[in-house]
């Protein structure tokens, strides 16, 4: 039981359960990695009354700062899952970025211009304290009942397919033994051993450039924005720099170093403040943190359901950090898994719909990768013709607006839209195009509180300015109704854009991870159910 990584929380201490001496038990999920993205699916599956178990080769949280840049999505997701407020107080928002050409603004952006949201459009978090922050969840759902089981320094050596379920090899201080599980989810990065284990591929690109992360700790005057420079004039700096804030005066630098570099000499702690000091001047007082050099790699498996095992986050795919897109799509893979899972596992649904978590995650793996692979080649062109496409670019974006959206420093994560997907039900509104079907419902303003937070688990009707036709619950879901009018419940007008746009009135599914499963300017109890049965896998009576 060797410790890979040294533990910044101590959340989950091993202890021996009486199971290590049983015959194999059986669970009806069981998650492998203790990571945000393990931690995330635990707590959704937890809250919706199915049990969980999750396995974690450590006790905690690891050091590093690692993800710090949490989407609005994100927050959205964790504030269903009773995490969000924690993440947003601690937490530095921001919502202004900033790109530079050597010494040169060229121009700054605003990721949420508009009014009428609950949260920002991000904010910047350590990861171990992400981890902890759900953990606290966990907890807090455990003393309410909910069947979610920890279980620290168990490492699973082993995965095996039998037939309607998985059997797992654990090891522990204690010595190993086995459990069996329904489903297996497996949630323990891009180096997947359980990936492994079964001998999938994980296909992709490796990029041929290294980037150094340096986490430093200081008080500055700089804005809580981010700060990103092509050709920085700061000496040894490399090809760019980037500059944000972290909670308690932590600050992370990257640099682009290049592809052929001694990763040991770049470490050198001496190494890294020469460029430290140039960037910030000689007379900066800081304190190195934390450093670590990464390689930019896009790559996903083909799918993501294989029999009973189940993968989210980086075992399934995985992206280069510039534009966020790593844990934020994955805590975007829960919210689509965790409600069919749910429903599977309770009867209620075909486990043939867990074919679509798949298909509309995979659909999403590859908008990230295609935004990631473009960012990385605009940051270190490939060619000359590239080369000089690049240089024109940032030439003319400090003095015309229409080159500016070239600019591509990374294009930061966005939630993903399920277009044309088979769970999809009719779009008989042709309403705004935020809210359209397969998007995930954008928040807004009412007379008391925000939208999302009147969207309770389960699948919702909401009416706007009409009445629900009489729905009665279909094989064992509950639908819940939420009925609203403008502008009574509607004071800036906000949710009448953003729901209605020219129509008078409409009708809305909406999925349990709050995407919008159909929509009608009126319908019939008929339409809904028809619409529900698609969105739940079913095929028509």
């Amino acid at each position: 039981m060797d410790a890979r990584y040294d533990i910044a929380f101590k959340l989950y201490p091993y202890e021996r359960v009486s199971e290590q001496s049983e015959p194999a038990r059986r669970h009806d999920v069981v998650v492998v990695g203790g990571g945000p993205i393990g931690m995330a699916m635990a707590l959704d599956l937890g809250r919706k009354g199915t049990p969980v178990l999750v396995l974690d080769d450590h006790e905690g949280v690891g050091q590093g700062s690692r993800a710090i840049c949490f989407a609005k999505r994100t927050l959205e997701i964790a504030d269903r899952l009773g995490a969000g407020q924690a993440m947003v107080d601690k937490g530095v928002v921001w919502n202004v970025g900033k790109v530079f050409h050597r010494d040169k603004k060229l121009f700054e952006f605003d990721l949420q211009p508009e009014a009428g949201h609950k949260h920002p459009a991000f904010i910047n978090l350590q990861q171990p304290y992400f981890e902890k922050f759900l953990v606290d969840a966990i907890r807090k759902a455990q003393a309410d009942g909910a069947p979610i089981e920890i279980r620290g320094r168990n490492a699973v050596t082993g995965v095996s397919q039998n037939g309607d379920h998985v059997v797992l090899d654990v090891n522990t201080p204690d010595g190993p033994y086995k459990i069996e599980a329904d489903w297996l989810v497996a949630c323990d990065g891009a180096r997947s051993p359980v990936r492994d284990m079964l001998g999938l591929s994980f296909d992709g690109r490796v990029f041929e450039d290294n980037f150094l992360i340096a986490d430093v700790k200081m008080t500055a005057d700089f804005p809580s924005e981010r700060w990103f420079w092509f050709e920085p004039t700061f000496k040894n700096s490399g090809q760019s720099a980037l500059l944000h804030k972290q909670p308690d005066d932590i600050w992370r630098i990257d640099f682009q170093l290049g592809w052929d570099i001694d990763r040991k000499a770049e470490l050198d702690p001496e190494r890294v403040r020469t460029r430290i000091d140039a960037m910030l001047g000689p007379d900066a007082t800081y304190e190195l943190e934390w450093t670590s050099i990464y390689t930019f790699q896009c790559r996903r498996m083909k799918d993501f359901r294989h029999g009973n095992v189940l993968f989210a986050g980086d075992s399934a795919h995985q992206v280069s950090p510039f534009g966020a897109r790593g844990a934020n799509s994955g805590i975007q893979d829960i919210d689509n898994l965790a409600w069919k899972l749910d429903l599977v596992v309770k009867g209620r649904a075909p486990d043939s719909l867990l074919d679509s978590y798949s298909a509309e995650r995979a659909y999403g793996a590859d908008e990230n990768i295609l935004n990631s692979t473009r960012t990385t080649d605009f940051l270190t062109p490939k060619s000359e013709i590239s080369q000089v496409f690049r240089d024109a670019v940032l030439n003319l974006a400090g003095r015309y607006t229409f080159a500016r959206p070239l600019v591509n420093s990374g294009r930061l994560s966005t939630p993903c839209v399920y277009e044309d997907m088979p769970l999809n039900g009719p779009d008989a509104l042709h309403g705004p195009m935020m809210t359209r079907v397969g998007a995930p419902c954008v928040d807004a303003p009412l007379l008391e509180g925000f939208l999302l937070d009147l969207l309770p688990d389960g699948f919702t009707v909401m009416t706007l300015n009409t009445q629900s036709p009489d729905i009665l619950a279909s094989n064992g879901l509950e639908i819940n109704v939420l009925a609203l009018e403008t502008p009574r419940d509607d004071p800036t007008g906000a949710l009448a854009q953003r729901y209605l746009g020219s129509y008078a009135q409409a009708v809305y599914l909406i999925r349990p991870d709050q995407h919008v499963a159909a929509r009608w300017e009126s319908c019939t109890a008929h339409m809904i159910q028809s619409a529900l049965r698609t969105a739940i896998g079913q095929s028509a009576p």
